[in-house]
């Protein structure tokens, strides 16, 4: 009798574990990263690559990864980074594929430079942990997981065999190709050369300094100079790294969370202004996206107040829209674009703070983000809203604009097209000039 109850207790909880682990796939992202490792797994699957939680799809890069000669001992940092979200995450991005193209088989944790909390301007405070935007469990599992050739560090002290004297070379791409252009921002179009170049470098110093060549044995770290975010064609690996990429940086979930809440708020305002379009239902929970860029260190040539609040207001009009969430860092022209909006165009706006004071444990987690933290949650809900307008050349439009882009034929979506709308958004700029008009950003950014 006794054994016979040991069989039922047994499998009573046999059957529990075998259903905890079929809903293991829909609580933990990084299954479902793993679960798209093959072309054919993703052949069929419906996959929104535009939204902030998509799944990583890794067969991409663990395909350039498979391409790649790999050199042991060669440590890659990408921490010299500054500004806003868009450029911190292009940098990385564009320093962690050229480690790829360099076959360093280590990388240092990315860190985030910070700014100061006394002068916004200052984009060079101390630096801040990958963590302060980024969800570092799925960064280093995504990338181990499609390129298991990579170690990821700590620190440089942690690299082994390095010991306290590991001084890292800095590095600038531009010194290792001729490129040929007659800007200095000229992209790097020999990118897929990186890696035959910088080995030769890495033969040169060596010899002239009477050091071993890079080995497990006798590591060497390599720095990643500043202001090579805006510096690869993308498109050279194929649209489907290019819409992939990107995923390797996940916002950490409380950020995450918090944008997602405030997109499903801005939801709920939306049913309750205006008078829906015919062909929408009652309590339309349609409503416009728009980064207004008119800060103090707003460049004197790019688009100003008037031409940004126009543009935006009268698309939202076009659309039929009733509601528009509104991203910005100058107060006083939020207040002046909102009251425009109010009484001339019967459109409803609103800014992740109005919202959220009607939910005040959302807004006491918004009070504990500091400024670009709090962009962050911008970027979340301009991801989520039905039609995005923003400007050029503000990197943090364009990613937007880019990344709602790749919705459009997902794995395969191609290029924006410079200077025109999509089905999904719109950049206000001028459009003439690939140098001045800062277009060659386009042609760099990873969505």
């Amino acid at each position: 009798m006794a054994r016979y109850r040991n069989i039922i207790v047994t499998s009573f909880f046999v059957s529990l574990v075998t259903l905890w682990l079929c809903r293991l796939p829909h609580l933990s992202w990084y299954n479902q990263a793993a679960a798209f490792s093959s072309p054919a797994s993703t052949a069929n699957a419906d996959l929104d690559l535009s939204r902030v939680d998509a799944p990583f799809v890794s067969w991409p890069l663990a395909r350039v990864c498979k391409e790649t000669t790999w050199n042991p001992g060669v440590v890659f940092i990408c921490d010299d980074n500054s500004g806003g979200i868009g450029n911190i995450r292009n940098y990385i991005l564009t320093c962690v594929r050229y480690a790829i193209e360099a076959g360093a088989m280590g990388l240092v944790l990315p860190r985030i430079r910070g700014r100061s909390s006394n002068d916004l301007a200052d984009l060079f405070a101390e630096h801040q942990p990958f963590e302060y935007y980024f969800d570092k469990k799925h960064f280093t599992s995504s990338l181990q997981t499609a390129c298991p050739e990579i170690a990821i560090y700590k620190s440089v002290n942690d690299i082994p065999n390095a010991g306290k004297g590991l001084e890292p070379e800095k590095i600038q791409p531009i010194t290792y190709t001729k490129r040929g252009g007659c800007d200095q921002r000229e992209l790097n179009k020999h990118s897929d050369r990186f890696g035959i170049e910088f080995r030769k470098h890495m033969e040169k110093t060596s010899k002239e300094n009477k050091f071993p060549f890079p080995s497990m044995e006798h590591p060497r770290a390599y720095a990643m100079a500043w202001g090579v975010q805006f510096d690869i064609q993308v498109y050279r690996d194929g649209p489907e790294f290019v819409s992939t990429f990107g995923g390797l940086l996940k916002f950490r979930k409380d950020i995450m969370d918090l944008g997602l809440k405030t997109a499903k708020y801005m939801r709920q305002y939306a049913t309750t202004q205006g008078t829906t379009p015919p062909d929408k239902p009652v309590g339309s929970t349609n409503f416009t996206g728009m980064h207004l860029r008119s800060e103090s260190d707003a460049l004197a040539f790019w688009p100003k107040f008037e031409q940004q609040s126009h543009a935006y207001l009268e698309k939202t009009r076009a659309l039929q829209f009733h509601a528009a969430y509104l991203a910005t860092g100058n107060e006083t022209e939020a207040d002046k674009l909102t009251e425009i909006a109010r009484s001339k165009y019967l459109i409803g706006v609103m800014t992740k703070r109005k919202l959220l004071e009607a939910y005040p444990s959302d807004l006491k987690t918004l009070d504990k983000l500091t400024w670009d933290q709090q962009a962050l949650i911008d970027y979340i809900v301009l991801l989520e809203c039905q039609y995005f307008t923003g400007v050029s050349p503000s990197s943090f439009s364009m990613n937007v604009a880019i990344k709602r882009h790749t919705k459009m034929d997902g794995l395969y979506t191609r290029p924006w097209k410079i200077g025109r709308e999509d089905e999904r958004s719109m950049l206000v700029g001028s459009y003439e000039k690939y140098w001045e008009d800062w277009l060659f950003m386009f042609d760099s950014i990873w969505p």
